[in-house]
């Protein structure tokens, strides 16, 4: 008898449209889960309901269309393409004992966690691979997925065996893809290189930490370890170690940085947009940037790294801040 094994592919989400409405009801779904916004509940629905929501929506809906195509959201349209391209490769992969059906679901918004689990079932799945679409452990991102796919399954009669994928931040695999879509530039070219990651508020840091080793020293991040194997600043470092030694990118090249801060309190730093800005005053005019936070480019690359951060970089004296997408 054949398994049916099922792989979850879990990626963030995205509004159904780039109308505020909908973008309202995203933030809404997104900044009120308690892994992102990690105060207790009344002030965090208080905060975002009443104040993060209100003044975003219609922003963040103007960004959105900037971006919108065609296909709809470029996060969900790429994700979708990874699914089936991972479902070809497994169908090649799979033999007379063990069948592989991959869905894709998103945190928040649609496909639901939920709906993608009820879809491996009715095929037949007896067990699961949950792959959170973030390389690096977060308890906001990748924490926050697992607990949602725990979440559904506990609702179930029969609670099959499930294996959790927690990250794959040097998996050599990822980081020659990585690198691949890198070569595809005159790295040469560009005066300086920033591996830019999404940002994470320092408290969150200090929350994953079993072992007080969290910021205790200024490059406490810079080697992940048994003690930090679950600091995700450590792993963006280690991401960004092996993507600039597959590379050959000298450390003097390049910074590792991280964007899309929201709020006032103190995020991981160096903050991108200030690393661009002192670069542009150093007299730095071409800078290309990876993303290895993301694997699939959706508002806070094409948006806030190609279109702001160039806008940004240009008034500084500037010229070029080349994604690598």
């Amino acid at each position: 008898m054949k398994e049916i094994i099922g792989v979850l592919l879990v990626n963030l989400g995205t509004p159904d449209s780039a109308k505020t409405a909908d973008v309202r009801t995203y933030l809404n779904e997104f900044l009120t889960d308690g892994r992102v916004i990690d105060i207790p509940w009344l002030p965090r629905q208080l905060l975002v309901r009443g104040i993060i929501t209100p003044f975003r929506a219609g922003n963040s809906a103007k960004s959105y269309r900037a971006i919108w195509t065609e296909n709809g959201s470029p996060l969900k349209y790429y994700s979708e393409q990874q699914t089936q391209l991972l479902q070809n490769a497994l169908t090649n992969y799979q033999n007379e004992a063990v069948q592989f059906e991959v869905e894709l679901a998103m945190r928040y918004q649609s496909p639901s966690v939920e709906t993608a689990l009820l879809n491996l079932r009715r095929k037949g799945a007896s067990r699961y691979i949950v792959v959170p679409l973030f390389p690096q452990y977060a308890s906001a991102t990748t924490g926050s997925a697992h607990q949602r796919v725990m979440e559904v399954l506990s609702q179930w009669q029969n609670i099959p065996p499930v294996h959790f994928i927690n990250s794959y931040q040097a998996n050599p695999l990822f980081i020659e893809a990585f690198a691949a879509r890198g070569r595809e530039h005159d790295i040469a070219a560009y005066d300086h290189v920033l591996f830019s990651f999404h940002g994470l508020p320092q408290r969150q840091l200090r929350k994953a930490d079993d072992h007080n080793h969290c910021l205790t020293k200024p490059d406490c991040c810079q080697t992940l370890c048994a003690q930090n194997r679950f600091c995700y600043s450590a792993q963006c470092h280690n991401t960004a170690q092996a993507l600039a030694a597959k590379l050959q990118i000298p450390a003097e090249k390049y910074t590792v940085t991280y964007q899309s801060r929201l709020g006032k309190d103190p995020w991981v730093q160096p903050y991108t947009i200030q690393v661009l800005e002192e670069l542009a005053k150093k007299g730095v005019k071409r800078v290309l940037v990876f993303c290895p936070a993301f694997t699939a480019d959706c508002l806070e690359t094409i948006f806030e790294i190609g279109t702001e951060y160039q806008e940004e970089f240009t008034h500084w004296g500037g010229e070029k801040v080349q994604l690598v997408e």
